[in-house]
């Protein structure tokens, strides 16, 4: 081969490698605006209705875990009462459904379904989508295999920063948090029965697994799982 054909050979080479560089690079930049763009475009929830067709004390009588569901979505006015009243506010101060030790509101409350893993945020009353995949088959096996996890058309995570209340009430914060997630959970099983739909309470799951499923920061700590759907 003589040298003016090899040097042709080299530039093209060159040429073909900074094309690569530059489509890779753009591909990457692209998926990163895309996951960003998801992460940051906040989705508003249906006003939450502030009466109900049934009295308190036949939701209290009704109430059962109910652990298998049927394929049946549920509305957007739906999740948004549930998450109403697991975390919503309800005064002009700022406070919340659930009662929480100097008002800090250490929980963090993440929603699974079908069309992808959400972060509720009660300022504004949103969902703010994280990711498109369904993870409700992984929050399962996450859930040391309960298969209703993966049934159910929507799985409300809630979750704790314990330092977040930990600042004013030192250890005994862990305490005041875990009663707070009791608080949040009783109000998410007991308005699903107002609405008609069925909940189970579960507490048993790999923390490290859901954690990483999620992608929760190294402050939340996974601490209940409530799937939500129609009794089968």
């Amino acid at each position: 081969m003589n040298i003016k054909r090899r040097l042709i050979l080299q530039r093209r080479r060159v040429y073909i490698g900074v094309l690569l560089v530059f489509s890779a690079a753009w591909f990457s930049l692209d998926a990163a605006s895309g996951e960003d763009n998801m992460k940051t475009k906040a989705v508003g929830l249906p006003k939450p209705a502030l009466k109900g067709d049934i009295s308190i004390e036949e939701v209290i009588e009704k109430r059962r875990s109910i652990r298998s569901y049927s394929e049946k979505e549920l509305t957007d006015e739906q999740l948004s009462q549930l998450l109403w009243a697991a975390q919503g506010i309800t005064d002009t101060r700022g406070l919340r459904a659930a009662p929480s030790a100097g008002a800090l509101y250490p929980l963090e409350i993440y929603v699974v379904k079908k069309d992808g893993l959400f972060h509720y945020s009660p300022d504004g009353h949103k969902l703010e989508p994280i990711s498109d995949k369904d993870l409700r088959p992984g929050l399962a096996k996450a859930a040391l295999g309960q298969g209703f996890v993966a049934q159910a058309p929507v799985d409300i995570i809630i979750c704790a920063v314990y330092k977040r209340i930990q600042s004013r009430y030192g250890d005994r914060g862990v305490r005041y948090t875990d009663i707070e997630v009791g608080h949040a959970a009783e109000n998410v099983h007991l308005q699903a029965v107002a609405l008609g739909l069925g909940s189970v309470p579960v507490g048993a799951f790999s923390d490290d697994a859901v954690s990483s499923l999620l992608g929760l920061s190294k402050e939340e700590t996974p601490v209940y799982i409530i799937p939500v759907g129609y009794k089968k």
